[in-house]
């Protein structure tokens, strides 16, 4: 009927390279950080009159790299205290599953429902996992599912349908 993953979708492996992805991103974003916190206080970046916003441009750009830095700290420590349950068919799908979903195409989709998602992509043998959370509405709409439900979620002015192939 339908095909199912053949590559072997391990949620310990995902986890990790969620945690790798976080941990680059949070180096990017303190180089940021810091890059603008230079030129925010450089002596050439000194106002000379109301026009010369320069330094106060950057100082807001550092602000802004600031928070998305704490935030993703925050992430960080929320994907290293995770502990993904094995799937129980009798809770239907919860946070920490791996789930494989068809569309009405017959075009199937892999998802791995963390405590923090933010569009980032695996890669899992030749698969390819998107990472989403339970407050996203395709998150939300999955909770306590179980294969071969069918869930449907709007998305601006169309309604997606998807059936539970299978879950981990």
């Amino acid at each position: 009927m339908f095909e199912t993953p053949t590559a072997p979708m391990d949620k310990f492996l995902q986890q990790q390279q969620v945690l790798q992805r976080l941990s680059e991103d949070l180096l990017q974003a303190e180089e940021a950080v810091r890059e603008a916190h230079e030129t925010a206080t450089h002596e050439e970046n000194i106002a000379e009159n109301k026009y010369d916003t320069l330094g106060l441009e950057a100082a807001y750009l550092a602000t802004g790299q600031a928070r998305r830095a704490a935030a993703i700290r925050q992430a960080l420590a929320r994907w290293r205290q995770f502990r993904p349950l094995p799937y129980d068919a009798g809770k239907g799908i919860q946070l920490g599953a791996l789930v494989c979903l068809v569309d009405a195409e017959d075009r199937q989709q892999r998802l791995f429902l963390g405590p923090d998602g933010g569009s980032m992509q695996l890669v899992s043998g030749a698969q390819i996992v998107q990472v989403i959370s339970t407050d996203a509405p395709l998150g939300r709409a999955l909770l306590g599912r179980c294969e071969g439900d069918e869930v449907s979620v709007q998305v601006a002015p169309k309604r997606l349908q998807f059936e539970v192939l299978r879950v981990l």
